[in-house]
Formats: structure tokens, sequence, C-alpha cells
């Protein structure tokens, strides 16, 4: 499938990234917070992909897709896109004015979904957001999207041992900043983070 894709078949190449997609769009939107932001990165990462495959020498193709898919992502950032305005008037193109444009319709959670994600969650999720970007990216792609640390080297191109550093770093940071939350944890955990005493 991959030698296929290597000569131009996009139907083969699709077959190949259909697998990793969500893992794909998981990671950029943990980079970039910003949904239509890591939309845009995943696009590009895959746009990316199907141009360079041919660079592709063998490996773990799930590494390399998240490898473009994260420097997709930082370039995203780094080029600060701002979402287009849209009008507040929307017409159809007849002319007709549309009475319930897409603007006006809520695309957020529902009250069962926002029942359901905790303030534990909302605190964790913050703990990983104010990591250091290297750091953050660590755990996305070990502990939330559940990378090996051979894969995740090869994914930012550091060391396996650079990986397990800086992942040892960055859960250290987040049970310190849990302790600020240690309320919100089951009792089991909150023994756990509290403070050594000399």
């Amino acid at each position: 499938m991959i030698n296929s894709a290597q000569r131009g078949d996009m139907d083969a190449f699709n077959v190949l990234v259909l697998n990793y997609q969500d893992m794909l769009y998981r990671i950029a939107l943990r980079i970039v917070h910003d949904e239509c932001i890591a939309e845009d990165a995943v696009q590009e990462a895959m746009i990316h992909a199907f141009r360079h495959i041919r660079s592709f020498r063998g490996g773990n193709f799930k590494s390399w897709l998240a490898r473009v898919t994260v420097n997709a992502s930082y370039d995203e950032l780094r080029r600060g896109k701002r979402h287009r305005a849209m009008p507040l008037e929307q017409f159809t193109s007849e002319g007709e004015e549309i009475e319930s444009p897409e603007w006006m319709r809520d695309s957020g959670p529902g009250p069962e979904e926002r029942a359901e994600s905790s303030e534990l969650q909302r605190a964790l999720h913050g703990c990983i957001k104010a990591l250091a970007p290297d750091y953050r990216l660590m755990v996305i792609l070990v502990d939330m999207e559940g990378m090996s640390y051979d894969d995740a080297a090869q994914v930012v191109r550091v060391p396996v041992g650079t990986v397990k550093s800086r992942l040892a770093r960055a859960r250290m940071q987040i049970r310190k900043s849990l302790q600020a939350h240690r309320s919100l944890l089951p009792a089991i955990y909150q023994a756990d983070l509290m403070p050594a005493v000399l």
C-alpha cells in the first residue's frame, strides 16, 4: 500500500491515513487549542505527507505522519492564523436570506456532555496546557495517544532518553500543579500529593 502511495496513488494514501486521522487531529488540537486551526493543520499535514511520501524510507508510518502533523501544527501557530469573519446575514446562491445561518447554530457540547466534563478534567487539561511545549508534546504523544518512547522519539527526532527525561519532568510538573486541585481528586490520590514533611 505504501509503495502504491509513493507512486502517486491517492486512494492508497487515503487508505493508509484513514486509520490515523483521529489521532492526528487530537495531536494538532492539543497543540493549537483551536478546532478550526487543528483541522487546517491536519489538512496541511496530509497535503505535505502526500507530496513527500517518497521521502518515507520505512519504519513506523504512524510516527512519520505524527511528526508531519506536529510540524504543521507548530507552523499554524507561527502563522497566527485567525478565523475568517463571517457576515451576520447570510444568503443562498439565489440571494435569499437564510433564516438560521450556520453561525447561529451551537456547535458546542450539549448539556449532557458538559456535565460529563468534570472540574478535575478541566484542572488536568489546564495543568497540561501550562507545560512548556516540549514537555506538553511528550505528554500528548506518550500519555494521551499511547505512543511508545521509541515512536515519540521518531516523531520529535530526539533520542529516547530525551523523551523519557522530558516526560518525567512533565509528569512532575503536572503532579505539582495538581496540588492546587487536590480536593478534586479521589481520596487515594490526595495523600499521594501531600507535600513531603521534613
